[in-house]
This record gives structure tokens, C-alpha cells and sequence, in this order.
């Protein structure tokens, strides 16, 4: 070969020949030869094909891309809100004009009351000291002077709120708060929040700051059906405007916030707290801005209220009514529409409802009449000064319907404001009781000797018992029974019979206070934050004639729970407001209601309500369950009973006439003591035998308690001596039953013959001699 051809050949096959490097790999590098390069290669393509890929996703949402999409709805946002300004004027105010009374019903369409014309007087802002003025500021919007009339993060935060359907919430400034009370109106929707915005950013740009505030403090709702400051300064402290110190103004702006809730006349002891701390709030702030001397404010004390003057056309019961129909109106609206309490109460008072009520004429007219022979009679406050602090409540409720058809709330509205049928600062006693037996029915509950609990279960009846856990450890309660009076081995039947404290304490503890708590708020009562002590097993808590009725109506109709309710119908201008159904759902099983029921007829026949409604002339027969209470240094005493048809709680409340404090109802028309089995039980029968109808017998699915066999009492023992009753038992009892059968007879239970309970009306009781025991410190650690 020629070296022309051999360069040739070199030139064709030379890179294939050339003797192997670092660079171009080796065999065994898994790399041919030359694959190095080939690999650079296939590697650039794939991060060009991958740089294409992600400039494609980059194209698409560039940071240019994406703030000029912002820009352009920035810019789109603020041309729709030109336009709006522009086409938005301020409207004429009507607030004034949308005020009209409203008008109540009886349950027969026949006219009860008129609430008449808006209590409202305007007064110019000169009238008004600059001090007392301030309070309002410091209150809602301490940059009022300031600001240009609206809060924009407030308003979105309540645009956001109401689109997602959480309600309002605060934010809005003392402009904005007066435009939707003068040119507006308080409905929750997007368009007019939006109105709301742009009418108060030209109200600011063309009134004077004075003038804003004025038509704030002058058109603002107070409570109590006052609207301005000159309706509540009257209303709350009997005085002008003029004349309102910076204590009394703080009181009114604070006011603002919850009208219902901080009116000091009704309020709940947290709704005291909180209108003081409110208080606190407006003072501090009026200090932080210069508008008053720090060693003043610290001088200065809370200016409790007068107590609330009737309107005219609600004396006797109406006002009660009336006010209770508000409620449970405007509890409706802020569930339905989701707005705040203070909007439901401007949307209901003097706003042209017409209210048709479920109070029956007849019915009512009973239990007024009842009220007043068998207690109003028997008082003599020139006599005896403890019978001026004498304070009955009553609810009579319909089972089947969840109405209430008549109500007793105080000897007259005009001069007395709260209602004692919906008022919840006093115990319900031992009515709660029957709470505690349907909780260990419905959760199938047990003994700590294994044995389940019913009707015949027994306990120890013996006064004073600690009551023990599940472990057998004592927990550090042993209540005292009534006039300590020891019952040895009792059934359950006649621990209801009797209200023996010891065999329900240890009962509440055996079933867990959890369950009975729960149970009990299934009800129908409101057992809020309540911890799970054993104390609440004497009835402890708070709780209102309405609510204890509630209870029993649930009992009554087979455990479907019973919500009662006042209101029939509620219309304005046309439209009806769909009220919640009072007749709710299966909260407890039909056979623990009705065993319930059954004990419940004991109490009647056998038991402490015995004399008053068992024995009453007018019975006629009628089948009656019920359960009397008597709280603790007697300061309330109750009967709540029912008939298939009718249900009806009674309370009696120890209440100072002049402080409004909790009394004592000893030496109460010149007996010993007031007890459920006494004037409640004497009215709840005249009035129920009164209004009854035909004389029909309980529906029950039950073979247990006293209406369909008689309870049988364990061996005599040396505190107790029993008498079984009046026919043979159709089930066996959890425990032995005597070896040594006994002959019936008619005669209800023996009562223990140490210190038994006597009839208030007949002799007196004794007072017990030991301290009760504090519900929120059973084991006396305070």
C-alpha cells in the first residue's frame, strides 16, 4: 500500500482504531468507544428538550404575567367602585319611618297588647356633655376624629363573613354604624354592606364629624325599646341627657355591644361581668386618649341601673309575654339570618310585627286565679315582712305541641321586670331528680353490686351516706336527706317517693354525672359549662319554671324532646318567620320516659305531693305524675307535674324586695317552711284540675314504678318501717324480695319514724341543722 492510500485508510477507520483513552471511555467502563461524546450529546438534547418544557409553564405564569394580573383586577376592582360611587347617593333617612308598633295575639286571634310608638327623642349634640360624648367614642372607634368615616379591613373582614355565611363581625366605625342605622337597614347581605361603604365615605365628605356622632348616639337601639341616648338616659338612670355623668355614659356606650345581654336588670352574672369589663374598657381608653385624668377614672365606681319601667298597655302578664316572644323571635333571626343579638333586637322592637301567641285565654285566666287563692291570699306583707320576698313563676306547656299555653311571670310587669317563668338563677331542687332515673335507664346503667337500676332497685335510703365511686372509694359527698331523716335499704321507687338526697347522689355517681348531665341538656335544660360534680345530683344548677316544663313535656310525650314556645306566628309585612318545630327528636328512649312516668305517679299517690294534689277534691280520678323540690335554706320550692294532656311546672322564689337578692322563705305566711308538696303542688292543682280535660290514662311502655305495679320495701329495719302496697308485684325486683309474704293493703309507705317530713301546710318541718354542701366544692377543699 502506498503512503498516499495508507493516509487514506487512517483518514476512513482511524477514530474506530485510535488505542483507547480516559476520555473516550473503555469497555470496561460500560462506555464503546466514543460513547462519551455520544452521551454529552444525548444529554444536551435532553436539557434543551427540558428547558423547552419548563419555559413553556413559565410562559404561562410568569411573574410579569402575574403581577399584571393583579394590576388588572386591582384596576378592574377600583373602576367598578367609581362606578358604584357614582351611581350610589345618599339616601333620605328613614330610620324614623320604619319604626311602627307591634301587635300581640292571643291564640284565638283575639287582640292582647300593643307596643306602642318608638321611644325616641332627638337631641342636639350641645345637649350632650363632651365628656359623655367621648364615652361613645372610645367605645366603637377611637379614631373617629380622625379617620375617613369607614374601616376598609373591617368591612372586607365583614363582606368575607357574610359571603360565608359566618354572620358580622365587629370592625365597622361610628360612621358606618350610623349610616346603616339612619339611611340603611340591618340585613346581612353583600350589596348592602357595599351601599354601607360608599354612603358613609360621601356622609364624611360632606358632614361635619359633630353632626355624625350626634345622629350615632341619637338613633343607636339601647335596650329596653329605647332608641337614643335621650330614651335610654331616662330609662336607665331617670335622667336627661344633659344630666348623664361620664360613669352613667361609659354604662350607655358600653350598652351598645349587647343591649339584651348587658342591661343590668337582666342580666346573668356573665353578663354583668362583661358589661363591667366593657366598662373598664371605655374608661381606659378615654384615659389613652387624653379625654380624662387617670386619678379620676380610678375613683370612679360602676352606676348600677334602675330597675326597667314598663310600658303602658303591659301591666299584669302581657309584658311578660311580650317579652318573651322578642326573645324567642330574635334567638330565631340570629340563627336563621346570622346576625348579631343588638341587630335582632333593632329588626324586632317597634318593626310592625304582628305576633300571634299560643297562650290560651281560658288556661291563663286559671293559673292567675290559682296563683292568687292559694298564695297571693295567704301573704300578709304588713305582718310578716318576709311575705313581701315571696316570687312565683309558672309554664304550662302542651306535649303533644310544644306550646305554651299559659304563663305566670310575676304579680304584675309594670313592677316587677324579670320573669320568674324564664328566669334560671334559682334551683329546680329535687325536680331534677327524675333527670337522674332517666339517665340510668337510658344508658342501662348499674348498681356497684352489678344489679342494673330501675324502679325496685335498691339503695341505701340512710341520711348523711358517703356516696362511693366504682372503685369503692368514697368521694367526699354525703348530702343530708330533709330534716335528716334516716330510710335504711329503700327501693328507688320509694327514694323518689320520699326525695331521699342520699339514694340519688349515690345514683348520680353509680350512672357518672356525665351522662346525667348530658342526658338532662337532651332535655331540654341548659346545663352549659357544668362540671360533672356529684353535688348536681340535689339539683343544683339553675334552672326556669319554662325549662323544667320542657323537661317533663319530654317525659310526658314518650321521650321526644319538647322544646316549649310561646309564639304561634310571626309575620311583618307579609312575611312569616319559619319558626324552629317544638317537637324535636327521640333524645331518650320511650320506655326510660315512661318508666319515668310511672315512678313520677308514686310521688303522687304515695308520695311528698300526696296531700296537695292525690287527695285534692277536684282530682276526679285523673291520672297525675309530678315531682315536688325544695332547695337548700329553702330559697326555692317547686311542683312540676303533668296529666297525659298537660304539663305545668310551679316555682316559688325567695327574692328581697328591695335588693332582688336570693331570700329565704322561712316563717312564709307563718308555716315553718315552704315546700314543693305546699303552695307550688296546691297551685299547680287548681289550676290543672281547672283546665283538664277528659280523664284519660298515660299511654306507657313500661312494666316498671308505681302506675303499673306497687313498689315493695325490703324487711323493716331499725330507722324504717314499710307497708307494702296495694297489689302483687308483676316483676321481680333486682334484689331479694322478703322470704315472708305480706298481705296488701291500701296505705301508702310508712315515712321513717325519725323526724318524717310533714306537710308545710299542716306543721312545721325542722330546719335542717348542717350546712348544705357547695356544689362547686363538694369535697371542701375551699
Amino acid at each position: 500500500m502506498g503512503r498516499a492510500e495508507e493516509r487514506r485508510a487512517r483518514q476512513r477507520g482511524g477514530r474506530r482504531a485510535a488505542p483507547p483513552t480516559r476520555s473516550s471511555g473503555t469497555p470496561s467502563e460500560g462506555i464503546a468507544p466514543g460513547g462519551r461524546a455520544a452521551a454529552r450529546k444525548a444529554a444536551a438534547r435532553g436539557k434543551k428538550g427540558a428547558k423547552k418544557g419548563k419555559s413553556g409553564i413559565r410562559r404561562l405564569f410568569t411573574w410579569k404575567k402575574i403581577l399584571g394580573a393583579f394590576l388588572g383586577f386591582c384596576l378592574l376592582g377600583i373602576g367598578a367602585f367609581i362606578v358604584m360611587y357614582m351611581m350610589i347617593d345618599v339616601p333620605k333617612g328613614n330610620a324614623a319611618a320604619q319604626k311602627q308598633s307591634n301587635i300581640y295575639k292571643y291564640s284565638d286571634g283575639s287582640p292582647m297588647a300593643r307596643e306602642g310608638d318608638t321611644n325616641r327623642e332627638i337631641v342636639d349634640l350641645s345637649e350632650v356633655p363632651k365628656a359623655v360624648q367621648h364615652t361613645f367614642v372610645a367605645a366603637e372607634n377611637k379614631s373617629f376624629y380622625t379617620d375617613s368615616g369607614v374601616d376598609l379591613k373591617g368591612t372586607a373582614r365583614g363582606l368575607i363573613n357574610t359571603l360565608s355565611g359566618k354572620g358580622k363581625q365587629g370592625g365597622s366605625t361610628i360612621t358606618q354604624q350610623y349610616v346603616k342605622n339612619f339611611y340603611l337597614d340591618q340585613d346581612q347581605t353583600v350589596t348592602r354592606k357595599l351601599k354601607e361603604l360608599v354612603i358613609s365615605l360621601k356622609v364624611d365628605r360632606t358632614t361635619s364629624k359633630d353632626k355624625i356622632l350626634a345622629g350615632y348616639i341619637n338613633t343607636s337601639y339601647y335596650g329596653r325599646g329605647a332608641y337614643g341616648i335621650q330614651a335610654a338616659a331616662q330609662d336607665y338612670y331617670r335622667v336627661d341627657a344633659k344630666d348623664l355623668n361620664v360613669q352613667q355614659g361609659a354604662y350607655l356606650a358600653a350598652l351598645l355591644q349587647a343591649p339584651s345581654q348587658y342591661d343590668w336588670a337582666a342580666a346573668t352574672p356573665t353578663g354583668k361581668k362583661l358589661v363591667q369589663a366593657r366598662w373598664n374598657y371605655v374608661l381606659d381608653n378615654m384615659v389613652g386618649q387624653g379625654w380624662l385624668n387617670k386619678a379620676k377614672r380610678d375613683a370612679m365606681t360602676f352606676p348600677v341601673p334602675k330597675e326597667p319601667k314598663a310600658a303602658p298597655g303591659l301591666e299584669g302578664q302581657k309584658g311578660y309575654f311580650v317579652k318573651l316572644a322578642k326573645q324567642q323571635l330574635e334567638k330565631q333571626l340570629i340563627k336563621q339570618e346570622g346576625i348579631t343579638q343588638d341587630e335582632a333586637e333593632a329588626r324586632v322592637e317597634n318593626s310592625g310585627w304582628t305576633f300571634t301567641l299560643n297562650i290560651d285565654k281560658k288556661k291563663q285566666a286559671q293559673l292567675e286565679k290559682s296563683v292568687k287563692t292559694q298564695l297571693i291570699s295567704q301573704l300578709d306583707p304588713k305582718k310578716r315582712s318576709v311575705d313581701k320576698n315571696v316570687q312565683a313563676g309558672a309554664a304550662s306547656v302542651d306535649p303533644k305541641t310544644g306550646k305554651i299555653v299559659a304563663l305566670y311571670g310575676g304579680e304584675d310587669y309594670t313592677k316587677h321586670f324579670i320573669s320568674n317563668a324564664n328566669r334560671t338563677d334559682y334551683q329546680p331542687a329535687s325536680t331534677f331528680k327524675p333527670v337522674i332515673l332517666a339517665a340510668a335507664l337510658e344508658n342501662a346503667s348499674e348498681t356497684q353490686g352489678g344489679k342494673a337500676i330501675g324502679a325496685n332497685t335498691i339503695y341505701d335510703g340512710t341520711s348523711k351516706r358517703q356516696v362511693v365511686d366504682s372503685n369503692g372509694n368514697k368521694v367526699g359527698f354525703g348530702p343530708e336527706n330533709e330534716d335528716d331523716a334516716d330510710y335504711g335499704k329503700v327501693t328507688v321507687q320509694t327514694a323518689m317517693d320520699k326525695s331521699i338526697n342520699s339514694v340519688f347522689a349515690q345514683m348520680g355517681v353509680d350512672v357518672g354525672m356525665d351522662k346525667v348531665l348530658e342526658t338532662a341538656t337532651k332535655m331540654g335544660m341548659d346545663t352549659g359549662k357544668l362540671k360533672a360534680l356529684p353535688a348536681y345530683t340535689l339539683g343544683t344548677m339553675g334552672a326556669s319554671p319554662i325549662q323544667m316544663a320542657g323537661v317533663y313535656a319530654t317525659l310526658d310525650n314518650h321521650g321526644k324532646q319538647v322544646t316549649p314556645t310561646i309564639i304561634k306566628s310571626a309575620e311583618q309585612g307579609g312575611t312569616e318567620v319559619q319558626m324552629p318545630d317544638p317537637i324535636g327528636d327521640q333524645v331518650i328512649s320511650r320506655e326510660a320516659a315512661d318508666t319515668v312516668t310511672s315512678v313520677l305517679t308514686g310521688v303522687v299517690d304515695d308520695g311528698t305531693a300526696k296531700v296537695s294534689v292525690a287527695q285534692n277534691p277536684s282530682r276526679d280520678g285523673r291520672k297525675v305524675a309530678g315531682k315536688t323540690g325544695t332547695s337548700d335554706d329553702n330559697l326555692s320550692a317547686w311542683f312540676t307535674g303533668y296529666t297525659p294532656d298537660l304539663v305545668t311546672s310551679v316555682g316559688l322564689f325567695g327574692e328581697n324586695y328591695k335588693t332582688h337578692a336570693q331570700s329565704k322563705m322561712y316563717k312564709t305566711a307563718g308555716l315553718p317552711r315552704v315546700n314543693g308538696g305546699g303552695f307550688p303542688a296546691q297551685i299547680w292543682a287548681e289550676y290543672t284540675f281547672g283546665v283538664a280535660g277528659e280523664n284519660t290514662k298515660f299511654d306507657l311502655d313500661t312494666d316498671q314504678g308505681a302506675a303499673v305495679q306497687p313498689s315493695w320495701t325490703p324487711s323493716p329495719s331499725a330507722s324504717v318501717s314499710d307497708t307494702p302496697s296495694a297489689s302483687a308485684t308483676t316483676k321481680k325486683p333486682t334484689t331479694s324480695a322478703p322470704a315472708t309474704p305480706v298481705t296488701p293493703t291500701t296505705s301508702a309507705p310508712v315515712t321513717p319514724t325519725t323526724s318524717a317530713p310533714v306537710t308545710p301546710t299542716t306543721s312545721a318541718p325542722v330546719t335542717p341543722t348542717t350546712s348544705p354542701p357547695n356544689p362547686f366544692d363538694p369535697n371542701g377543699d375551699q
